[in-house]
This record gives structure tokens, sequence and C-alpha cells, in this order.
């Protein structure tokens, strides 16, 4: 599989950083929330915020979260705050919140895979309404944390979770320019070191263990897909990477498109 090309990281991170500034200026708040994971993804995002110079709200919301994940959400964010002036956090566990939910919702007679999902989902939106407060009480921008490959190849989100958001800086980045980006940023090496993992089923389930391939090759093949290149000379594991993500893409298309709308037209 060819690797794409690598981003200029010292011009991106001056072009995004800039992008966020003039966005908060237009819409007249004070900065950014970012809800803090311990992954790269949201180290990136928030080190990128914080780099505006404006209000910058790192939030950590554990639910039933594995401990090596809330390691290194706070060394991440302790080294932003060392950093950073306008860097403040705060931490809202969410774990009694959640049970309290999973009590009042019927949970019998349900598929074991389709209740797990849908519980990890609902830790997803649990914590975007969490952020939301946090932004309304503090005039501030909900700022996304999902990269390119997830959010538009294979829709590895939750709509309305993590998908809730007021803008996206990351979003046009592949998952490998996040690295090179985080790399360049300093963020914690802990973090540049450990498997992606979104972290919603309270253990060390990696990212590339739920989609079936790594994000290195569903970016191949996202890049296949755009340029609509030949399949003859795949290799068989190719093919497989390109089933899944066709597969993927495919049925999360209702992620990536505007919700529908019916159009009255008839008179």
């Amino acid at each position: 599989m060819a690797k794409k090309n690598t981003i200029q990281v010292e011009k991106v991170n001056t072009h995004i950083v800039n992008w966020l500034k003039n966005y908060a200026t237009n819409a007249n708040v004070k900065g950014f929330v970012v809800g803090i994971s311990g992954g790269i993804d949201s180290a990136v995002t928030s080190t990128l915020c914080a780099q505006t110079g404006l209000e910058v709200l790192c939030v950590e919301m554990p639910i039933h979260q594995h401990q090596s994940h809330v390691n290194r959400g706070r060394e991440h964010i302790k080294q932003l705050q060392d950093r950073f002036s306008n860097v403040s956090s705060v931490e809202a566990d969410l774990t009694d919140s959640f049970e309290t939910l999973k009590k009042t919702l019927p949970t019998v007679n349900i598929e074991e895979h389709t209740l797990n999902l849908t519980l990890a989902n609902t830790r997803a939106r649990l914590r975007m309404t969490t952020l939301y407060y946090f932004a309304g009480i503090r005039g501030l921008l909900v700022a996304g944390t999902g990269n390119k490959v997830e959010d538009f190849g294979v829709g590895f989100y939750t709509k309305y979770g993590d998908g809730g958001v007021d803008l996206s800086p990351i979003a046009d980045l592949m998952k490998s320019d996040v690295f090179a980006l985080g790399a360049y940023l300093k963020v914690p090496q802990s973090i540049l070191e450990a498997s992606p993992s979104d972290g919603l089923f309270g253990d060390e389930k990696t990212d590339e263990q739920q989609l079936g391939a790594s994000y290195d090759e569903l970016e191949w093949a996202m890049l296949i897909d755009e340029e609509k290149s030949s399949q003859e000379n795949f290799t068989e594991r190719e093919k497989i990477v390109y089933q899944i993500y066709k597969r993927l893409n495919k049925i999360n298309q209702h992620k990536m498109i505007s919700i529908p709308v019916c159009q009255i037209d008839v008179i």
C-alpha cells in the first residue's frame, strides 16, 4: 500500500490556528471547549486551540474510563497548562449519570452486541451534552476532534455525540497527518505511542480491532476510492481493506450528509 504525501506541519499549524482565531472572533465568543480523551485527536485539537491565545477549557468526562486513558489525558492537560496560561481544565465524572440513565432504559431481550454499541454511543452523547453545558455558561465554542478518515471516510464517530460540535479544526487531516502534527506540537510521547481507541467500552479495545483495519490502511482505501483507481492489482489484504472501507462508508453515509428534509412541492 502506497503512502500519501506528508503535510507541511508548520504551515498547517499556522493555518489552523489562524482559522480558529478568526472564526471565534467573527462568532463573538471567548474561546473553545475541548473534550480530552487521552488520545491524539483531542491532544492536537486542544493544543491548536491553545495557540490562539483565547480561552480554552479542557474537559475530562470519565465514564468507567480505562485508567491508561485517564492518565494520558491528565498528562496532556498538565503539559498544556504549563505551556499556555489561557488553558484551564475541569473534570465532570459522568459515571453515576450514565448508570442512572441505564437503570431507566429497557435492556432485556436486546441482543448483547446491539445493547453494548448503543450504550457506547449513549456515553458519547452524554459527553456532548456536558461540553455544551460548559460552552453555554462560559461563552465558548465546542471544538470537534474528528479527523478526515473518521468523519468522511468510515464514519467512525457517534452521531450527535463526538460528532455534535460547533467547528472541526482537524477534519481535513488524515489520522497520519494528525500524528505528524502532534509530534510537531510535542504532545506527550505516551499519546503519540498509544494505539488509537475511542474509549467507549471501558477497556483497551483499539480502533483497529473495532474497524478491522488500521488507519494507514483505511487512508489508503479512501485515497484509492477518491481517485477511482483500478482494483485489478490489489493484494488479498488490499481487497479486504477496500471492502471494509466501502462497507463502512456506505452504511455510515447518514452521518456524512445533511439531514434529509422532505421538500413539499405539492400545491
